[in-house]
């Protein structure tokens, strides 16, 4: 590709990242130039937001209905997955999945209240009283 054929297409991640691209300059030498994106990136990009936003809404319905605890929604809501989230909070995975269980989560205590808390990067009456 020549460097003036760079695309620049803006996506949802204009002003965030740029991607390097190996390009021949005007003497034919491969150099490096930076691009703010392209069509078919920005379009997988959205499709992959629309996916995460579905996700989020499908978790904050099932809080609603009392099928599963705040604590999944959060989880999907900060992209995280049950490794991550672990790894943050020092709970096993089999723990976190036990507290997905709205009866489990309510008896949670203040303490693994204030772990999910910091982790999700919110406060704990957040937490509690999920108005998603």
């Amino acid at each position: 590709m020549k460097k003036e054929d760079v695309p620049q297409d803006p996506s949802a991640l204009v002003g965030v990242t740029r991607d390097v691209c190996y390009v021949k300059d005007k003497d034919g030498k491969y150099t490096t130039d930076l691009s703010i994106g392209w069509d078919v990136k920005k379009q997988a990009l959205d499709n992959a937001w629309d996916d995460i936003k579905e996700r989020v809404a499908d978790a904050a319905t099932q809080v609603k209905k009392g099928e599963i605890s705040p604590v999944f929604y959060f989880m999907e809501l900060k992209l995280m997955d049950l490794t991550l989230l672990s790894s943050y909070t020092g709970f096993w995975k089999w723990t976190i999945k036990r507290h997905f269980k709205p009866s489990v989560f309510k008896s949670l205590s203040e303490s693994k209240l204030n772990i999910y808390a910091k982790a999700f990067d919110i406060s704990i009456d957040e937490l509690k009283n999920f108005n998603g």
